[in-house]
């Protein structure tokens, strides 16, 4: 049980660390290369990794599938079937990436005509997505290996590759445009790091599975075992490309690359949260995995219930802290100017996000034991909703009414279909379910909100110093109010009675 615990804890300690990293690398480099590039070299550099982030398409739920299947078959000590499964896996991913190295070279001689690309810009624009693309498809077969690490619950490792690869990548960039070198050098150290990551990634997986490489180990059998998983979860890849991927294209076509800085502005402090809470989140997948492979349907409960009200206790704060100083953020971190377009944006999205992260847990444990159909079908109407509402929005309010076309379906979803259909799959009452993970979060987070009022009406920060001042008195003071229910130990353990009384409930519905 130690062994377990320390896991956990080095795994949740490293995401959090390596995403800390990532976070402080980011708001330190998004101004410098803004200021550096200007506002429509920047919208480009935002645009075309918007367009690649949709070759994630091609992933087709595969790193999932191999999450769940290295998880599943080294509980059970299975490797033959462990080698099959990577195999199988390397060998589709590097199909994959000829036709993705295909498909850049074909849209390389077409970007300029698609998109609201100023004419100065047309070639560097072509060479900068012929390289992010080659990147993309050489690092397929790499990431195969990174999603072994997941399986295996070594994401301190994964983590440890990450800091190095991104600390590195910073310096570089901060050289190269400190020297007057613009988008194709900075793409190239962009995109070429984060590859030398995954090779190295790929040597330590293989030497911990000791698996080998071989064409014998792809099998039939094993992709039509993977498929399965795979094909929902390729649904919900679209869905997110949909819902998360789509705004700053639909602002390239219909408005200009400056619209994609101003959305890009708000929406990127929106990702930076919600990268925070998914560090919690994807460590649940190879767990709920395992435990679903013993039988273990209480423990799959308990990590539900557990997983839900840490996510909750991370994303409630933030929340509050964001949407209170939002506007302070925006001005330190950027720059005044920003702040009437990109402020907006920031609100009403975290709203939404706020309630989806919430529940972080939920849909990776529907993942993880292959029960995620219906969520996927879900998730790709959603996104499906949200790219026609923004069309027909983003005319009479701006970027305003794009941020709006992702943030109303978003909230059906989170408010009216996740929670239910969560707690039917795993046999829970809907209202023990919310009383056991969020009752806590929401309490403790009250006095926080109070203490920001407090802060406002006191002064309006405009320095780092001041925002810096304010948060940490905010937090203090939430700090302070999770430490008193912490002591009372009670207070944190689910009770267990009231469990067996919500999972009665959820049986007579």
């Amino acid at each position: 049980m130690k062994t377990v615990k320390g896991q956990i804890l080095r795994n949740a300690f490293s995401s959090w660390f390596a995403l800390g990293i990532n976070i402080v690398i980011g708001i330190f480099l998004s101004p410098f290369i803004l200021h550096r590039l200007g506002d429509s070299a920047f919208g480009i550099w935002i645009l075309i990794f918007s367009i690649t982030g949709y070759y994630g398409l091609f992933d087709l739920g595969i790193r999932s599938s191999v999450v769940r299947f290295v998880a599943k078959f080294s509980a059970t000590n299975d490797s033959e079937n462990l080698a099959r499964v990577i195999n199988t896996s390397v060998f589709a991913y590097g199909g994959i990436g000829v036709l993705i190295m295909l498909l850049t070279v074909l849209g390389a001689f077409h970007i300029d005509s698609l998109f609201k690309i100023p004419p100065e810009y047309y070639s560097t624009a072509r060479w900068i997505f012929m390289i992010v693309g080659a990147s993309v498809a050489i690092g397929f077969p790499a990431g195969v290996f990174g999603g072994a690490l997941e399986g295996l619950q070594r994401f301190y490792l994964v983590n440890s590759m990450n800091v190095v690869g991104s600390l590195v990548r910073a310096v570089a960039v901060v050289f190269v445009l400190t020297r007057g070198y613009g988008l194709l050098t900075l793409a190239v150290i962009t995109t070429i790091i984060p590859l030398i990551a995954s090779l190295i990634g790929a040597g330590i997986a293989l030497r911990i599975l000791r698996t080998p490489i071989a064409w014998r180990y792809v099998s039939r059998e094993s992709a039509r075992l993977m498929a399965h998983h795979s094909g929902l979860t390729f649904i919900m890849l679209m869905s997110s490309q949909l819902r998360f991927q789509s705004d700053e294209i639909i602002l390239g076509t219909m408005m200009s690359t400056n619209a994609i800085t101003l959305f890009s502005i708000g929406a990127r402090i929106v990702d930076y949260s919600k990268n925070v809470v998914l560090c919690i989140a994807q460590l649940v997948v190879p767990m709920s995995s395992q435990s679903e492979a013993q039988g273990d349907a209480n423990g799959l409960r308990r990590i539900l219930i557990a997983g839900n009200r840490a996510c909750a206790f991370v994303i409630l704060p933030i929340s509050a802290s964001l949407i209170m100083l939002g506007k302070s953020v925006i001005e330190v971190w950027v720059g005044a100017r920003y702040i009437a377009d990109s402020y907006p944006v920031l609100v009403v999205l975290m709203v939404p996000f706020t309630l989806m992260l919430a529940q972080g847990v939920s849909h990776r444990m529907l993942m993880g034991i292959s029960k995620h159909g219906t969520f996927a079908i879900v998730s790709f109407v959603e996104g499906v909703v949200n790219v026609l509402l923004s069309i027909l929005l983003i005319r009479p309010y701006g970027i305003f009414g794009d941020a709006l076309g992702t943030s109303i379906p978003m909230m059906c979803t989170v408010l009216f279909f996740l929670p239910r259909h969560t707690c039917n799959r795993f046999g829970i009452g809907v209202i023990t379910f919310l009383r056991a993970a969020y009752t806590l979060p929401v309490l403790i987070t009250l006095p926080m909100i109070a203490a920001l009022l407090l802060e406002r009406r006191w002064f309006v920060p405009h320095r780092y110093i001041e925002v810096g001042m304010q948060l940490a008195i905010a937090w203090s003071v939430y700090g302070v109010c999770f430490l008193w229910i912490y002591k009372r130990n009670r207070a944190f353990q689910i009770d267990q009675h009231a469990l067996r009384g919500g999972l009665a409930a959820s049986s007579s519905v």
